[in-house]
């Protein structure tokens, strides 16, 4: 079956892109569809052809493709798919644009609705200046309009979640099923220990949340480690205590190291799903969250972590002050990460497709 892959943008690395890497080894020699590709950030796409729109043309797309929302659905319907019987769009933007014929079935692997069009609009939009809401709410408007139609485009939906599925379908009125995404789960307990420290890996933007964090710790005096990076980096490190230090980007083998020698990850914002919390888990570490969203699907309840119910400092505050941590099994933690692993996702998302192209064909 002649297969294309289309995603949003390529210039960074995360859960996402990990889901492409494992739909690659399902399907190899796809060619990868995208607005705007930066290979100097991104050399884990050097397996794929990539194949770009006209915005690789543009100024400022690559790093700054913000400045480019009207024209990102257009990117993607200027591609042709002819040549392809099937086409699987990864997204939580407007991959899912692009326009097939009949006989090209389009499968849809939905990571979120569009965040600022959507559920997230008021978290990307709070620290904004009012003449900046007022400017930009007839194209938000216009947006919210387009992305519903264009929505419709795809034949079939996957979601990542429970959580995004209740989205697509409140958002897009369209029906999905679930296959979890995948997450490296791979355990390394002969160096595990507990330092003392909590640890937040998370890029630092507004919907993140990590105010709330921050300012429980500054409350508490404990040891806090944040890795990552995002355009809040100067703002949370002015607020924050001198008990709370901040990594940057860090390898995968640096991160496991703290993985394995923090007390506990904290999550503070409400998630799509959230991969640190099964990352964590893997190290045989308990999660903290704040008890909404993709995360109450990958945690269970004092058996590998513990929510906190209100998204503020006062309350994850009071949890951390009343949670016994000791309860938590490490053997517990990883055996619950392992229901996530790459593997499991390759067998169950090639089963699903299988599925959904069937019952497509027989509807035509």
């Amino acid at each position: 079956m002649r297969t294309a892959l289309v995603y949003d943008r390529i210039n960074k690395f995360g859960g996402a892109e990990r889901v492409l890497l494992a739909i690659h080894e399902i399907f190899p020699e796809a060619p990868l569809y995208t607005s705007v590709y930066d290979m100097a950030l991104t050399p884990w796409a050097d397996i794929f052809e990539v194949r770009t729109s006209f915005l690789q043309k543009l100024p400022l797309p690559k790093s700054a493709h913000e400045m480019y929302p009207y024209l990102m659905g257009m990117a993607f319907e200027n591609f042709d798919f002819n040549e392809f019987d099937l086409v699987i769009s990864v997204t939580h933007e407007f991959a899912k644009t692009v326009i097939t014929k009949p006989k090209t079935f389009h499968l849809c692997y939905c990571l979120n609705p569009v965040g600022y069009l959507w559920d997230s609009y008021r978290d990307y939009f709070s620290a904004k200046p009012d003449w900046f809401k007022s400017l930009s709410f007839p194209l938000i408007r216009y947006l919210r309009w387009y992305d519903k139609i264009v929505a419709q485009r795809p034949d079939r939906y996957l979601t990542i979640s429970r959580t995004v599925q209740e989205r697509v379908k409140r958002i897009y009125g369209r029906d999905s099923a679930v296959v979890y995404p995948p997450v490296e789960v791979r355990e390394s307990s002969s160096s595990r220990s507990d330092e003392g420290f909590f640890l937040i890996v998370s890029r630092l933007v507004s919907n993140k949340r990590l105010d709330i964090a921050v300012d429980a710790f500054n409350k508490l005096g404990w040891p806090l480690k944040i890795i990552g990076t995002g355009n809040l980096k100067k703002t949370l490190r002015q607020r924050a205590g001198r008990n709370v230090e901040f990594l940057g980007y860090l390898t995968d083998s640096e991160l496991s190291r703290y993985y394995e020698t923090c007390r506990a990850v904290v999550i503070t914002g409400e998630e799509d799903f959230n991969i640190v919390a099964v990352e964590a888990q893997a190290h045989g570490k308990p999660v903290v969250a704040f008890g909404r969203g993709g995360v109450t699907e990958t945690v269970i309840p004092k058996v590998t972590g513990f929510f906190f119910p209100e998204a503020t400092a006062e309350s994850l505050s009071e949890t951390l002050k009343e949670t016994d941590f000791d309860i938590i099994k490490a053997r517990n933690c990883v055996d619950n990460a392992e229901k996530f692993s790459k593997e499991r996702f390759k067998k169950e998302f090639r089963s699903r497709l299988e599925r959904e192209y069937s019952e497509y064909v027989r509807s035509l």
